[in-house]
């Protein structure tokens, strides 16, 4: 956890000649030597979260591109310009780079409380409690010396993960769903620091997104995929209790022309929807170019 705090809380460079504030972060490193799709997205939040006024707004939308892979070696810098600031929303766009050149651009915005809006939200699915069901760890450990990236995501990711269907990091499902559920958790509680709460989900949710294109082709992610992710797109309707149980509960309305869509819907242990999520991503057999 203390690596993902790390991450998160970046460091402030200054202003450039455009007029953009600059931030700079680590990076975690990784099996394959590349920077972890949610790490770059959680701090680019981080950046245009530290721009944004004290006045209680909060972060309601984000939508970002991955444009190239980065170096899991180096840190990350992020331009963070300040669009618009209204009496009600907030817009910043970030560029987070590496050696000069753009490897995730994104637009969020943010809102000052509206006590007069309508509210709605749809139910949480019932099904088993985290308590009930065998963390991720347990799983993967007896096959953990066959596959790293397997056992430094099991053993260094800052997260539990508890899948309500049958997890695919090694095996296919025999019963192929339409639906992927996870629980998920910090491994250790996270400090008392709301602007924090939204990076560690945008951070979290980048985890098993692409899980629901998989399943639903009987396909796991140990038979040689050639995955990466394009985009990525959160509302954060309500507030995160970050430290409790959430459930993501995923599906994949289309796949086609090499890339699969992701949505998930996130929620509290009591039913509350506190986010949405959705990822496109490439998904091909290795080999395919």
């Amino acid at each position: 956890m203390e690596s993902l705090l790390r991450t998160l809380y970046l460091q402030h460079l200054g202003v450039n000649d455009r007029g953009e504030q600059m931030f700079t972060g680590p990076s975690q490193k990784t099996p394959h030597g590349r920077v972890f799709g949610g790490q770059i997205l959680g701090q680019s939040l981080m950046a245009a979260t530290l721009t944004a006024p004290e006045d209680g707004r909060s972060v309601h939308s984000l939508h970002a591109y991955f444009m190239r892979p980065g170096d899991a070696e180096q840190p990350v810098e992020f331009d963070v310009e300040i669009m618009r600031d209204g009496r009600s929303f907030t817009t910043r766009r970030v560029r987070a780079m590496q050696f000069g050149r753009i490897i995730l651009s994104m637009m969020a915005s943010f809102q000052h409380p509206d006590a007069y809006a309508f509210d709605h939200a749809d139910e949480m699915p019932e099904v088993a409690p985290p308590e009930d069901l065998p963390s991720f760890d347990a799983i993967v450990a007896p096959a953990a010396n066959k596959y790293p990236g397997v056992r430094y995501y099991a053993q260094r990711r800052p997260f539990d993960l508890r899948h309500v269907n049958q997890p695919i990091a090694l095996e296919p499902d025999p019963n192929p769903a339409s639906v992927n559920a996870v629980w998920m958790r910090p491994m250790a509680d996270l400090p008392d620091d709301e602007r924090l709460y939204p990076p560690v989900l945008a951070y979290a949710s980048d985890y098993t997104l692409l899980e629901s294109v998989l399943r639903r082709h009987g396909l796991a992610w140990s038979m040689g995929l050639r995955t990466a992710s394009l985009d990525h797109a959160m509302w954060f309707h309500r507030p995160i209790p970050v430290n409790e149980w959430l459930l993501c509960v995923q599906t994949s309305p289309s796949a086609s022309g090499g890339r699969g869509l992701g949505v998930g819907r996130i929620f509290t242990r009591d039913g509350a929807l506190v986010a949405t999520a959705a990822q496109e991503g490439m998904v091909r057999p290795d080999g395919a170019r």
